[in-house]
């Protein structure tokens, strides 16, 4: 259902997801961190073990992260939305990795 509702969204001239996610990544909402840990909640092997990391690092994170999103972003004004399609992937899949950038975005928590 959240992937549908993403991908509906997402066609159009702007991006909606892409600003979502860029605002995630400079405001850190409390809310972004709940729905990751909830999605991953019910998986069968055990989340990875993701290490504190330093300011300096979750600010390298959050700016690679925000670089990435503005791509996207840039992409996804020609007529092939790409975004909807990452993002399904990513809530019907739950990759480690990406649980793992998130959690660097956060700092660890």
């Amino acid at each position: 259902m959240r992937s549908a509702v993403f991908a509906v969204i997402g066609f159009g001239p702007v991006s909606p997801g892409c600003l979502i996610g860029m605002a995630v990544v400079a405001m850190r909402p409390r809310w972004f961190w709940e729905l990751v840990t909830d999605m991953y909640a019910d998986l069968p092997e055990p989340l990875p073990d993701c290490p504190a990391k330093t300011e300096g690092q979750t600010k390298q994170t959050r700016i690679k992260c925000f670089l990435c999103l503005l791509g996207l972003f840039i992409l996804d004004i020609a007529p092939v939305p790409v975004t909807p399609v990452i993002a399904s992937g990513i809530i019907l899949l739950r990759p480690t990795a990406f649980y793992r950038l998130v959690s660097g975005v956060y700092g660890g928590n």
